[in-house]
């Protein structure tokens, strides 16, 4: 079965737009898990508009399913994790000014750094996921760099999922594939919804786990948190 971790980033973005602690972080995460959700994600940037640096330690306490923290592996973001080691560490390439993640890393031509994070995080006991693009030897590259698992960019696939849901997977299915046949862990996330979630868990062999944000914290204003994780779990049980 396929885990699903929600992204609570777009919460601390409403926490932040009025100062105070409403919506307290803490609590919502706590909820998350009661309401089902099997592990909790965040991403704090360089310049913390939503996830803060000073959040992690409390999430880290309260969180008792998977606690997954992403992020670009500069020095900052690497003490953070090492001080408050969590379950799972998604390296992302992103920029300090990017809006959103927006491609994979380049796991040849990258790995080497790679390989460094992964010898300095694995040790503290935290298994280290690299977001690729669906190509196979970027999921190549992320085992050669020492990963316990890939975390496929899943924008592209939401993107073209409207337009022709076959086209729009073909690279994942056969990217995953190859992770099956490799012998490395596949995660996913990235504008996965309830209109195309189904879909891609069918159509990605071995999908151990996606993580969404955005959709779900959007859908829940309709439907509840409560109902809304229920609704996530369904498609992927």
């Amino acid at each position: 079965m396929t885990r699903l971790s929600v992204n609570i980033n777009k919460v601390a973005l409403l926490r932040n737009s009025r100062g105070g602690n409403l919506p307290d972080l803490v609590q919502v995460a706590r909820d998350c898990e009661a309401f089902g959700a099997e592990g909790i994600t965040v991403h704090p940037r360089p310049d913390q508009r939503h996830i803060r640096y000073d959040d992690i330690p409390a999430l880290r306490a309260v969180v008792t399913t998977e606690f997954n923290i992403e992020g670009n592996p500069n020095r900052e973001f690497l003490d953070l994790v090492l001080a408050n080691p969590p379950h799972q560490c998604t390296l992302v390439p992103d920029v300090p000014d990017q809006l959103t993640s927006d491609h994979g890393w380049d796991t040849v031509r990258d790995q080497a750094r790679l390989r460094e994070v992964c010898a300095e995080l694995q040790p503290r006991g935290i298994r280290v996921s690299v977001f690729v693009d669906p190509a196979p030897a970027m999921v190549e590259g992320a085992l050669a760099a020492g990963a316990d698992r890939i975390e496929f960019y899943t924008g592209p696939f939401a993107k073209d999922y409207v337009k022709n849901p076959a086209a729009a997977v073909k690279a994942y299915t056969e990217a995953a594939k190859v992770a099956n046949n490799i012998g490395i862990g596949i995660n996913a996330g990235h504008d996965l919804n309830l209109d195309n979630l189904r879909f891609f868990r069918e159509n990605c062999p071995g999908l151990l786990e996606v993580s969404i944000g955005h959709a779900l914290i959007s859908d829940a204003l309709y439907f509840g948190l409560s109902n809304t994780i229920r609704m996530y779990l369904r498609l992927l049980k």
